[in-house]
């Protein structure tokens, strides 16, 4: 296979073990760069990107995590990466979670096409259905009326990983 981004998606994993090494100013933004250059439904942009590298306020988030979904032993939600984006949408727009997986992938392919790993979370949404949920939208800084959506982790991986088998029978072809 000769596409470069084609070969991005077929080598991507979901990297839940990371380097302590941290990601360079120059990393961080083409990520950013890459979610926001995702096509929306009618153009809204009904999302919002934070950045994150805080490791008390991710470490904050992990922790409600397993209070509020009782998996005590889920283990650090974010896998020690160095990076991780959360994806807030406006409640208000009917598309707007379908628009952030659209964003959540593009930075997803992103990172694997400059050697990096990722891993997309949905796990983090028990951390704001708790009664931490708007001092955690504050500190992530939500705009009103955006609630979580989904976040990713990001970090040179440690080590390899195999992207995911594809199950049979998950394609049907009409016409």
């Amino acid at each position: 296979m000769q596409n470069q981004t084609l070969q991005a998606i077929a080598a991507r994993y979901s990297c839940r073990k990371y380097r302590a090494d941290k990601l360079t100013d120059e990393q961080m933004n083409l990520l950013v760069n890459a979610a926001l250059q995702s096509p929306t439904a009618r153009n809204e942009q009904a999302w919002h990107f934070t950045a994150v590298t805080d490791t008390a306020l991710l470490k904050d988030i992990s922790d409600e995590v397993a209070v509020v979904s009782g998996w005590y032993d889920v283990g650090y939600v974010f896998h020690d990466a160095p990076f991780v984006v959360f994806i807030s949408t406006d409640v208000a727009h009917d598309f707007a979670g379908v628009d952030a997986g659209i964003a959540v992938e593009n930075i997803a392919v992103a990172a694997q096409s400059l050697g990096l790993g990722s891993v997309i979370l949905g796990l983090p949404r028990f951390a704001f259905g708790g009664l931490r949920e708007a001092e955690f939208e504050t500190r992530l800084k939500f705009p009103e009326g955006y609630k979580f959506a989904v976040a990713i982790a990001v970090g040179v991986p440690d080590g390899a990983g195999e992207p995911h088998e594809i199950k049979p029978g998950k394609v049907s072809y009409v016409g």
